[in-house]
Parts: structure tokens; sequence; C-alpha cells
């Protein structure tokens, strides 16, 4: 009976290798790592010639190599996990080192000494497990074990779209978190921006070509290791300049093993978030109150995997029923769904009373379309909180003339926001162990997501979102001798991602679309995801082959990477029309908005296809046995995609010396040098010893490299040329009458024919010759083991970000600025005489114009040109302490502090965030902009643990060591210093027809942290001359129109990150290799209030664009630095989990 269920088993693991070996397409780069050594006797003469084999515990996997004249050895591409190396050589005894722990894109140094005897006496030495001290490397890296990633329930805090395992890189020095920004994943690595960092999974590209961030989804439950370069790394990693997010899945041993695991997530066990609980959400069922009660929360995570040696089948008479794959080949498969269904709404939203919308609906001169569409959408608040200033009449200058102001009552919503999200992932690996000089490696994961598209406020404009990602992979590894071993990968990947609008609601009037309304006093979108419609997909091809080649005290190492990318997009920038409202009588009087109204009319299909090239050399020489020199240089081609050689298309628009539309060149020449220093001293005894320790104690490394980054897609998709889509703009200040009733913004395209000036009056985006962006590197570090399982490691890391991608309006110019003069803004209120006096009213500064003279004579004077220009800057400057304590006696933690400061002049280039807008201030004068970053956070510790309560677990009482025995704790906990916003007048103060970066006055002698507005002051003539702040103690003053501001970027304080997230463990065993885990996990355990944009434990980005959160920056707004009222709290979330192992 045994061999028919062991033949049955052989035949299903038959069928699922086919699947994995038919889906063969390829991999890249490192996912292993490397043991090195040098033999010595005890005398400390080197030993050659020695025979040195290491084994792979888990496979039996063996591989031999022979040391050289110099002593040493070292075996490269070695999956993580357990080794034993063997020692052989004449006239000594043989050594065994057990417990040899190779770690993902790490060296391992293990020193050796010989005993002198015979050869067949065994002498067996435990190499205490992972190495704390890297001294033959200077790559910064960070490393977690299967066991971190699993039980540091950081991985699976995001739910369906959280960061996964990259979230523990959140637990390195010199990372932090991304906050509002937006966009790019992964945090900010050694300063860079979270668009910076690279993604690989299993050695294949895993990352998105149009917006940045991983493709595929790998749960928790099937990571064998995960590895953190920090800008700090070998010239292998050519692509991007920030972190290198590097997870390798999980293969089969020997042995069988698999889990079958379900975690849950429930609204009764999460506490209230205080947006809910200002729109007077409840807990409790109450009688009369039931649409106030608890939203739906529900979140499960469940499935199986199963590893060991692939069993065929074996037909014919006699023999056995299988055929065994034990020390060959091997299999693993995995399996996860995701279910997450929610009810809870957008927060920091405020609608009008039932009160309210009947004084709105009484009020004449109203646009009745308008009024119904708000009457439609806009929910009405239970309870009053406040008032909402409406004018009952146009606005002149943007002031309501005196008398005629009405105070709305208004109240917090919470809106009802039903979404459900299904996901299913698979993963299937094979490993084939050929010989020990060739080794086959098969991956195959696929992901498909059903989700609900909830980017906009209103659930009555959600719409289905299917995401799908597939990846296919081989990698074949070869020793041609024990001193030169190569490493081909071959890959395929695709992902898509289709964003459609509801076709149900349309605005009357409007050609049958709806467009984007923003009405930013109440902190409300009315309309779809802002991003829809578009659609994406990507196919990647990749093919890797990397030799390395040990000569002498040399390792070398070489490679490229080539990749063959086909991605049909296609996206039109605010299709449908974007119009923000400062105030929402605007919209409802159907003036023009005074905020922004914009919109992309005509289209065409986008191909982001093109070639990448990334090649190295890198050369780590051991100059003697505690002195290695690290030497590399890598190159990176990026082909300018496709799509963008659509620019040609406007060559008729060009004006030499000045702009030229073609199709823009790539750079060929990006070589990247890398060099740094790796010093292991060697002090047995007195003052030197106690501080350095014996060799392989300590190590004091340097190194300086450069790195170029990725431009991605996005860019490029929204600069295309006139003949492709054109961009329509309609200036804040026009006030124009009967705005939608006239149908807004039209939705034809200007007809251009051969006439170069009505090209050039159409044109609305340029797109420069490539320059891709870089950044110069440099570092120094102290580590020192002590005790036996402990490390500290002191480290400075500087970085410079250079040619950075900034969005840039070409030919725009402010009309009012320090340097061609602006309207005063008073404390104390002037005499009329003095008034009278000013020279230079709002007329005058109106007069002027806002295109810059060069661009307005050659015809670019129709709309604002945009270019994503690459002449950003940043500098970094971090200075970090880690202690880490490896698995010993049950307990592990790394525990770091990091110092930064981190200066840049801009740092989001698309509408990813309202706190530090995208744009500048003055298009002309990109060197004001430089001041702290949104990314800077100045102070950060963190502590990642795990611990084995040791009491009852081996009590000799069964039922004791059952009940009371088995608890682990895991934790992690993080403190960082909040993000820094820029403060905002709220309207186009310089006039330069952008409103979204200008900034407010600031008032040094002001009460900190408060805000004003200001009135107008106008002269015997009724001119407006000056403004007059309407709280002269306020530390910030709206700027008016024709003022000019003082303030620096992103000087307002937001709330800081206090976050401890904790697990509890009960572990039932049965047997040796069985047991039964019940597992709570608490997010935020203490409940503690962190009103924060972004998350205080995950790395997917999360946008700050919300209408209104606006507010809470916008000098004067009643929400001005009340980050209490827009932003979430982060609740406690309590997670429940259960699961078996074997």
């Amino acid at each position: 009976m045994k061999e028919h269920i062991k033949a049955a088993l052989a035949a299903l693991q038959a069928i699922i290798l086919t699947i994995a070996v038919g889906a063969v397409a390829t991999h890249a780069q490192q996912t292993t790592g490397n043991v090195r050594g040098i033999v010595k006797d005890p005398t400390g003469a080197v030993v050659p010639n020695a025979k040195v084999t290491i084994t792979n515990k888990a496979t039996a996997n063996s591989t031999t190599a022979q040391t050289t004249d110099e002593g040493e050895y070292q075996f490269n591409n070695l999956l993580p996990g357990e080794y034993t190396v063997s020692v052989e050589a004449a006239n000594f005894k043989t050594l065994t080192l057990n417990d040899v722990r190779v770690e993902l894109n790490q060296t391992t140094d293990v020193p050796t000494e010989l005993q002198v005897g015979l050869q067949g006496e065994v002498v067996e030495v435990s190499a205490g497990g992972a190495e704390l001290v890297d001294t033959t490397t200077t790559n910064l890296s960070k490393s977690f074990d299967e066991r971190q990633v699993v039980e540091l329930a950081q991985t699976g805090v995001g739910g369906a779209f959280g960061g996964g395992v990259n979230n523990l890189a959140l637990l390195a020095p010199n990372v932090s978190s991304s906050g509002g920004v937006g966009v790019g994943t992964g945090g900010s690595v050694g300063g860079q921006r979270p668009r910076n960092n690279n993604f690989q999974l299993d050695g294949v590209d895993n990352n998105r070509k149009d917006v940045t961030g991983p493709t595929v989804y790998i749960s928790p439950e099937n990571v064998s290791e995960f590895s953190l370069l920090q800008n700090q790394f070998s010239a292998e990693f050519a692509r991007s300049n920030g972190g290198q997010f590097i997870t390798v899945t999980k293969s089969g041993t020997n042995d069988f093993h698999g889990s079958a695991f379900g975690f849950f997530r429930n609204r009764y066990l999460n506490a209230l978030d205080t947006l809910e609980k200002n729109a007077g959400i409840i807990r409790e069922k109450v009688a009369g109150r039931e649409a106030d009660f608890f939203r739906r929360d529900d979140f499960f995570r469940g499935g199986l995997n199963l590893g060991g040696p692939v069993y065929f089948p074996r037909f014919g008479e006699g023999g056995p029923a299988y055929y065994s794959g034990k020390n060959k080949l091997f299999f693993y498969v995995g399996y996860e769904r995701l279910q997450e269904g929610t009810a809870a709404g957008a927060g920091g939203i405020t609608t009008p009373t039932a009160a309210g919308f009947t004084t709105i609906n009484a009020l004449p001169g109203l646009s009745a379309t308008n009024r119904s569409v708000f009457n439609q959408f806009v929910p009405v608040a239970s309870a009053q909180t406040g008032t909402a200033e409406f004018c009952q009449v146009p606005r002149t200058g943007g002031e309501c003339p005196a008398g005629q102001t009405l105070f709305i009552p208004v109240g917090d919503v919470a809106i009802p926001s039903p979404s459900f999200t299904k996901q299913n992932h698979f993963l299937s690996n094979v490993d084939y162990n050929q010989s020990d000089r060739t080794q086959h490696r098969f991956r195959f994961t696929l992901t498909n997501t059903a989700d609900i598209d909830t980017e906009a406020n209103l659930p009555a404009f959600f719409i289905a979102l299917p995401i799908q990602g597939r990846l296919f992979s081989y990698t074949l590894l070869h020793n041609f001798t024990p001193n030169v071993v190569n490493e081909t990968r071959i890959a395929y990947r695709r992902f898509s991602q289709p964003i459609t609008v509801p076709t149900d609601n349309i605005f009357p009037g409007l050609g049958g679309v709806f467009p984007n309304i923003g009405l930013r006093d109440l902190g409300l979108d009315i309309g779809p995801n802002p991003n829809g419609p578009q659609t994406y997909v990507e196919n990647n091809y990749q093919i890797v082959n990397n030799l390395t080649y040990l000569a002498g005290s040399h390792a070398l190492k070489f490679g490229g990477d080539f990749r063959r990318l086909i991605s049909p997009q296609s996206f039109v920038q605010r299709e449908r029309g974007d119009y923000q409202y400062n105030t929402f009588d605007l919209f409802l009087q159907d003036i023009s908005p005074d905020n922004l109204a914009q919109r992309t009319v005509g289209a065409s299909p986008y191909y982001g296809d093109q070639h990448v090239l990334f090649a190295f050399a890198q050369d780590d020489w051991r100059i003697s046995p505690n002195l290695t020199l690290n030497l590399g240089v890598s190159y990176s081609y990026q082909e300018v995609p496709k799509g963008a050689n659509l620019q040609s298309l406007n060559a008729l628009a060009s004006v030499p010396g000045l702009i030229e539309f073609r199709e823009p060149q790539e750079q060929k020449w990006n070589f990247a040098p890398k060099v740094g220093i790796a010093y292991s001293p060697n002090f047995d005894t007195g003052l030197l010893g106690r501080v350095f320790g014996s060799s392989g104690k300590s190590s004091i490394r340097a190194g300086f490299s450069m790195g170029y980054d990725y431009i991605f897609d996005n860019l490029y998709l929204l600069a295309l040329p006139p003949q492709s889509n054109q961009t329509v703009d309609v200036d804040p200040e026009a006030a124009v009458p009967n705005f939608l009733a006239s149908g807004g913004i039209p939705s034809t395209p200007v007809a251009l024919g051969n006439d170069p000036a009505a090209a050039r009056a159409a044109t609305s985006a340029f797109i420069p010759d490539q320059e891709v962006p870089y950044s110069l590197t440099w570092s120094l570090s102290f580590q020192r083991q002590f005790l036996q399982n402990w490390s500290i490691e002191a480290r400075y890391l500087g970085t410079r970000g250079i040619h950075l991608l900034t969005q840039n309006r070409l030919n725009r110019q402010p009309k009012a600025s320090p340097e061609i003069g602006g309207l005063p803004t008073f404390l104390q209120a002037p005499s009329q005489a003095q008034l009278d006096a000013l020279t230079l009213t709002l007329d005058n500064i109106t007069a002027r114009s806002n295109f810059v003279p060069r661009y307005a004579n050659a015809g670019f004077s129709g709309n604002s040109v945009i270019g994503f220009l690459s002449n950003g800057n940043s500098t970094y400057h971090g200075a970090s302490v880690q202690l880490v304590r490896r698995f010993s006696q049950g307990f592990q933690t790394s525990a770091a502090y990091t110092w930064s400061h981190l200066i840049d002049d801009t740092t989001a280039e698309v509408f990813s965030t309202v706190l530090s807008p995208r744009r500048v201030e003055d298009f002309q004068n990109l060197r004001a902009e430089r001041a702290d970053s949104a990314l800077d956070r100045r102070h950060r510790f963190v502590v990642g643990s795990i611990y084995e309560l040791p009491f009852f677990r081996n009590s000799e009482n069964g039922f004791v060591r059952a009940v009371l025995g088995g608890v682990n704790f895991a934790g992690t906990y993080t403190f960082e210093s909040g993000q820094k916003a820029t403060v905002l007048s709220g309207i186009d103060a310089n006039l330069n027809g952008d409103a979204a970066a200008d900034r407010a006055i600031r008032n040094a002698a002001g009460v900190r942290n408060t805000a004003s507005t200001v009135s107008a002051l106008t002269n015997s003539a009724g001119r407006i001359v000056g403004y007059l702040a309407d709280d002269p103690g306020a530390e910030y003053i709206q700027t008016g129109l024709g003022a000019v501001s003082n303030s620096a970027r992103n000087t307002l304080q937001l709330p800081s990150i206090n976050n401890l997230d904790f697990s509890v463990f009960k572990n039932f065993r049965f047997g040796e290799n069985k047991r039964v885990q019940l597992r709570a996990d608490f997010f935020n355990a203490f409940n503690h209030a962190q009103y924060i944009p972004g998350s205080p434990n995950d790395v997917a980005p999360i946008d700050s664009v919300a209408v209104g959160q606006v507010n809470t920056i916008f000098a004067g707004n009643s929400d001005f630095n009340r980050p209490q009222n827009v932003f979430s709290s982060n609740p406690r979330v309590i997670q429940m989990a259960l699961r078996f192992d074997f």
C-alpha cells in the first residue's frame, strides 16, 4: 500500500515538474551567496592544495575545490541555507565545519585552521551560523532568513497591495519611509528617491517600467531569504542606484516539508480610526444609528505549500515502483489565496448638513445642472461640526464682496466605500543537480488579482480592476573547473493592468464623460479614478550571463544583462478634464476653476518598447589574508522607448537655438566605477586586541561608487506632441462664466496641418535628449563582533543625486517675484496715505506676461510647455549604529539608529502628493527650491526581534510541555521623525498660470505652526496695492494675488511614527517534525495615534492627493496643521492565524 501511495505521489510530482519545465524562460543577477576562506596550519602558514568540500545540508549536494598556493578557496553561487565545509590535507586531521550559513549576496568568510595529525582523524567545529562581520566586501547589506520573513508580521501588514517581504527593508539602517510622496516602493534608501529602487525575484528583473515598483507578488510563506543592498554594492547590480531588493523563493530538499496556513482579520478585533470617530462612526450597534455602525473590514490570507524530492513513477515488471530524486531532483509548490473586503471610506471630507443643503438649494444664481450633480453625489453630513464660507455672488480677484458671505453648516462624513479584492498566487520551483559541476533551476510564478478600483472618493465611481502577472525563469550553473564558474539565466515576465471608468455616470452636457471635480474646501473629489482610463501591458524578455574566475588572490567576475521590453500602453492625462475649485461656490455658480482647469485631448497608443543592456566587471582582490580591495565598473544603456520618438511628428514647431522637436537621443557611454577596501585587523592582545580583536572579529570598510538610475515610461507618456494629443489649460484667474454649461474644455484637438505657428501654439510638451540620473555614494564603516553572537556596526553613508528628474513648464515665468517685485503684505494695518503712496497695483502685475519672452516671441504662448528635465539634485548625509545578535539560544535581534539629513530641490515628478508639489514655484529659478526634502527623516530607530520562551519547552511532563511550552514572541518597533510638508497659499499667487506650488509667507515672529488668511488693501482709487494679515501673530500667512512669498519648501513638521507591531505564537508539536501553531499579530499594538501620510510599517506607495489632505497645508484653511482631521490615525489591527507545519 505504501508503495502505491508513493507511486501516486510520484505521478503527481511528474505533472508539476512538466508544468514548471514547460514554462521555462529566464533569470538574472545574484540569488545566491559565496563561501570563502584561507586554510592555515597551527603556525599560521597557509596550506596549499588542500581538498575542500562544501555540502548543502538540506539537499546533500556537494562541490569540491582545491586551495590555491595562497591557501585560499572560494565557492560561488550557493543557495542560501546551512552548509558543512570539510577540509582534507596530508599530515593534517580532517576538519569539518558545521553550521556555515550562506546568506543572499554575501561572501561568508570561514577562517580555517588545521591540526597536525592523521588525515583519517576528524575534528568537528561549529562555524557559529550567520556571519556577523563582513571582512571581504564593502557591500552595505541586510539579510533576513525564512524564519524572520514569516514570523515578523510586518511582511503581511499591507494587505492585498502591501509591500510584503519588502517591508523588512525598514529594519535596516539608512532606510526611511516614503511617507506621503506616493510613488515608488521600498522607502528611501540612502537618501535616494523610492523610484530608484530595484526589485529582483529569483534573479529576474521584477520592475514595472511604467511607474517603477515590483510587478509580481510573492507570499512570505514562499520566501527562502530576502536581502537589501543599500547604495554601496558590487558592479554586478547595474540597474538603479537606490536599494537592491532581492528575494529568493524556497526550494525542495531531501525531506518532504510543507505547511497549511490561514491569517484572519475582522473589524470586531480592530480599533476605531479617529477619522471614523470624527464622522460619528460607532463600535456598538445602537437602535436608530445602524448606518453609523463600524464599517466592514475583513481580511483573509491562506494557502499551502509542499516541497521535497521528486519521485518518478517506474513502469515495467519487477523493481521499485518509483525512482527517487533524492540528492538530485527537487520540487517546491505553493498556493495562496488573499481576500479583502472593506467598506471604510476616505477621510478628511466635510459636506453640508441637511440644513446646509436647504440653504444652498434656495439660493438664486446657481447652475441647475451643477446643483443637480452636487445634490446627487455629495452625501449629507449627519451632524454639524463647523461651517464653510459660501459667496452668494461671483468672487472678484478671489475675494468675496462685502456682505455676500454665507456660512453653510457642514459636518465630517465617512462615506461607505464597499470594495472587495481577490488574489490568487501560484508558485512552482524545480531544482536539478545534474552533477557536482552542473545545476539547473526552474521557476514559475503566477498572480491573478480581481480588485475594485477605489481611487475615487465616491463609491458611485468604483469599478472592477483586473491585474495579472506571470514570471518564468531558468538558470544554468556550470563549473568548468573549480576556479571557473558560469551562470546563465533566461527569463520572461508579463504584467497587465487596465484602468477603466464607469460609463453609467455622466455629467450632463459634457459629451458622455464625467470629469474630475475637486472641491478643495470640502475635501471632496467628485468623479472616477483621476488616472483612468488607461491600459498597461509589459512583456519583458531577459538573458544574463555571468562568469566567475578565481585567479590566485583575485576573484574576477564579468557579466552582461540584456533585456527586450515590449509594452503597449494607452494613457491620456486628464482625458476627461480635471477641474479643481478652491471653493465649492464657484462650481455651483459654474465659474471656471480657480485652482486648476486642464484637459488633454486627442489620443494615440504609446509603445514603451525598448532594448536595455547592463554589463559589469568586478575584481575582489585579496591583497593579504586580512585586506581585500574591491574594484568594479558597470555599464548601463537604456534605449529611448519607441513611443518617445513620436516627438518627431512636431518637427515643424522647432525653433533652432531655442527648442527642437526630434527623436530624443539616448546616452551610450554610461560607465560607473566602484572602488572599496575591506580591512580586518588582527590583534590578539593589548588595547588594540580589545578594540579590534583577532582576524575576522572586526572590519574597517570604505567605499566609493557611482550608479545610474532608470527612466520610467510614465514621463515619456506624459510628454507627447500635439499631433498625438494636446493639453489645454484655463487660466485660474480667468473666471469664465457658464464654464461647464459651455462644455468645459472641448474634447476636440486643434487641427494643425502644416502650420508651424499653429503647432507651436498647441505644443504642451517637450522631451529632451536622454540624460540619465545618477548618484555618487561614499561610505565608511566599522564592524566589531563581541561575545559569541553579537556585533555592532558604526557607519557613515553619503550620497549625491545628480540629474534628477523634475517637472518643469519651460515657457512660463511669474508675474510677481523678488526680482521684478510684487505687492506687500502687512502685519499691521497701514494708513490710507501709505497705501496711496504705493505705485504698484494688482492691475499692473496682471498686465505683465507670464510667458518667457524668448518662447513667446517664437509662438509658444498658447499652452504651458511641460518638460521632464534632468536638472534636479540631492545631498544625503547619514550616520548610523546597528546592533545585531544572530539566532542563538532561541533569541535574535537587530536594532539600528540613523541620524540623517536629506536636501533636494524636488522630490516627486508627477501628481502623487500635495504635501510637496511636483512643480516648482518659479519655473525659471530651481535654485530657490533647494531645502529639506519631503523624504528627510532626521531621526529613525528600529528594532526587530524573535524570542522563544525557554520555559517548559523541554519539560518531562507532556501536559505541561504541551500547554505551557512552545510560546514565542516576535515584534518590530519604529520611531521616525515625521515628514515635512510645504505650506501653500492655495491660489496662483505669483500668477504664472500654476497654483500647485505657490508658497505662503513666513512670519518668523509668529506663533509656531499657525496660519492666517489675508484681506486685500486698496488705494483711494479702489486698486489693490497690498494685503493685510487677518492674524498678524500667525507664523504662516497666505500669499495674495500678486504678492511674493518668502518661505522655503517643507517647513511644516508633520507627526512622527511611534509604532509597535507585536506577535505571540503558541506551538503544539507532534513528533519531531510536525506542529500546529496558533498566532496573534497586533499592528500598532498600543493603538498609538499616528496621524501621518503614508504608513508606519509598509513600503508600498500611498499617495497624498486627496482633496481633503491639501487642506492641512493651506495657510488659513480651518484644517491647517490639523493632521488628525485628514490623515488616518493608523488604529490597532489584530490578526489571528492558524498554521500546520511538517
